[in-house]
């Protein structure tokens, strides 16, 4: 620590200094802080971004012992505990009041990571009220060492919409809904005035704090009794997708709980003409907030939020479906013995059909919304060559899904009768095939299949002519269907640019040399003087050199033949040549004594 010997010290401001003290050769730091900025970094780089708050706890332990160790601020040894406080006039240095903001958010993750636990296990409830406590404890501490002299105003203000952030936590926790508000709204003003001071890259940080914490306030407003703050929270919530962090279990069971409150008074449901009575109290409370669903999905800012709030929707149905499915199952037994009344479809069995029928069609509504969005990129110049663009087989997927429940619907219980909803079907149907079919078409295009995407072309004109002509009597159930005459004029120009393609690919076929024509074995060592594009060389397997090579004739060892032997005249050896006698005694006696020689 600084002997007394230094000087005094001036006070804190905005910029950079520093000041070097020559016995202790320690250098000190006068800037201040960024209270927000240091929390929200140290949180979206240690666990938070995924909501894991038991990383981000380990993460803040260990900063701690950090600048405990470096500021030799530690609290006893390893056999003894002994407690220090950090006070006012040890606010020379600002990684004091950074040891402080760390205690607090320390305390703070335990208690998410308590918060999270806590469903399961009701009892740690006490324990997450306790960290709460203490974190908005240090949050105190904190302001109170802000209001040295050498703080500088910005810091101060961020350490007191830290404090009233943490003190409305503790009291949203425990229900004190009108002190939780004035600490929140406390908080929202000292960041709108912050955000107001600063250009507009340092004031993002406080707005995204705001938008935080508005969920909170309203949720206050409306347990305090204002009524209207419901509407502003289920908004919120469509919007986003559901709540996050704390607020995400209170704000689904505060609309569950509204809707329910609603839902005692209705007792039936009209759908084609017949009336229904909803019993079940989970269809009630889902039928009660579909048109909710449906006004934030075509309110929807972006493809990803609608597609998000397709997702929920489809999910509260499914759970729904599956809630009248178990209620069917012992409608049927007790109307097993009942003949009278078998042949017709009982009032749960339709309930049942028009809850499958609001699955299916907003699941053919997010399939189109999904493909509406590819058509959009596909149209888009393609940036990057080495990213993956969208092709037309990824909307031959999305038309394929969309026409399967289609199907379904043509064969739900109740509906089989009712001539008009099945024209409708049928007229549906036949427009998302003539989609299917003109996006299989730009698929063969995509590969120089002119013939197949020419009758491919024709098929979709037929299906839009006749869509034309069933459509006459059922104007009325087109209204949410794409428009047909769009199609047809958007073929009529694909057709045109089809056969103009054809006809350029024939030429270039004609125009090419012959030797590109023909496919050449000749490797490359072998044809160096001629030039001609060969894509196999740059792959895996290029034709350099042949190889095993051939056989070529060399010169080997001579063989030497005597010729002239043939052409040599040797003299006569008749002389020579023993003469063969006559056979006989006479002959014998002669050879033994010699007289024949």
């Amino acid at each position: 620590t600084p002997s007394t010997s230094l000087p005094p010290l001036p006070p804190f401001t905005s910029s950079t200094s520093s000041t070097s003290s020559t016995s202790l050769n320690v250098t000190i730091n006068y800037r201040c802080p960024p209270v927000l900025q240091i929390i929200k970094d140290s949180q979206q780089q240690h666990g938070l971004r995924h909501g894991d708050y038991q990383r981000y706890r380990g993460y803040c332990s260990r900063r701690l012992r950090r600048l405990r160790k470096t500021l030799g601020f530690k609290m006893g040894n390893r056999y003894k505990y002994s407690g220090k406080k950090v006070t006012v006039e040890m606010v020379r240095d600002n990684r004091y009041l950074l040891l402080v903001v760390m205690e607090a958010e320390r305390a703070w993750s335990y208690a998410m990571q308590l918060k999270q636990e806590a469903n399961t296990e009701p009892r740690k409830r006490f324990h997450l009220m306790a960290r709460l406590r203490k974190a908005a404890k240090h949050g105190e501490q904190l302001e109170r060492l802000c209001e040295s002299p050498r703080v500088d105003a910005k810091t101060k203000l961020e350490a007191q919409a830290y404090t009233a952030y943490l003190t409305g936590m503790v009291q949203f926790e425990l229900q004190e809904w009108k002190a939780a508000m004035e600490a929140f709204n406390k908080c929202k003003t000292i960041y709108e005035k912050l955000a107001s001071a600063f250009t507009e890259e340092q004031a993002v940080l406080y707005h995204q704090r705001v938008e935080e914490i508005s969920p909170n306030i309203r949720y206050c407003a409306y347990n305090i009794g204002d009524q209207n703050a419901i509407n502003d929270l289920m908004q919120m919530r469509l919007s986003a997708g559901g709540g996050g962090g704390m607020m995400a279990e209170k704000l689904e069971a505060l609309i569950t709980q509204t809707r329910a409150k609603q839902a005692a008074t209705m007792s039936e449901v009209e759908w084609r003409g017949r009336t229904v009575p909803v019993k079940i109290d989970k269809a009630r409370i889902f039928l009660l907030g579909l048109a909710d669903n449906e006004a934030a999905i075509v309110q929807a800012a972006n493809e990803e939020t609608k597609e998000r709030l397709y997702e929920t929707l489809l999910a509260d149905c499914r759970d729904t479906i599956q809630a009248v499915r178990e209620e069917l199952r012992t409608d049927v037994k007790q109307r097993a013995g009942d003949s009278a009344e078998s042949g017709k479809v009982s009032n749960l069995q339709y309930l049942h059909s028009y809850l499958t029928y609001i699955k299916l069609w907003t699941v053919v509504r997010r399939n189109e919304s999904m493909a509406h969005a590819l058509q959009a990129k596909l149209k888009e110049p393609q940036t990057d060559e080495n990213k993956r663009g969208p092709r037309p087989q990824d909307l031959i997927r999305l038309y394929d899904i969309i026409l399967q429940s289609l199907a379904e619907l043509s064969t739900l219980q109740g509906l089989e009768e009712d001539h008009t909803f099945q024209k409708e079907v049928a007229l549906k149907t036949l427009i998302y095939k003539a989609y299917r079919c003109f996006f299989i078409a730009q698929s063969y295009v995509l590969v120089k299949k002119w013939s197949e995407a020419l009758v491919l072309y024709e098929r979709v004109l037929k299906y839009a002519r006749e869509v034309q002509s069933k459509a006459k009597n059922l104007n009325n159930s087109l209204k949410d269907l794409p428009d047909v005459q769009e199609l047809i004029a958007e073929v009529n120009a694909e057709k045109y640019s089809l056969q103009a393609a054809a006809i350029l690919d024939k030429e270039d076929v004609a125009e090419a040399p012959v030797q590109q024509q023909v496919k050449d074995t000749t490797p490359l060592s072998e044809r160096l003087d001629t030039f001609r594009l060969d894509p196999s060389l740059l792959g895996k397997q290029p034709n350099l050199v042949q190889f095993p090579p051939d056989f070529q004739p060399i010169p080997c060892k001579p063989l030497f033949f005597d010729l002239a032997l043939n052409h040599v005249a040797f003299p006569p050896l008749d002389d020579k040549v023993e003469q063969k006698g006559k056979g006989g005694l006479t002959g014998y006696i002669k050879g033994i004594f010699g007289f024949g020689s």
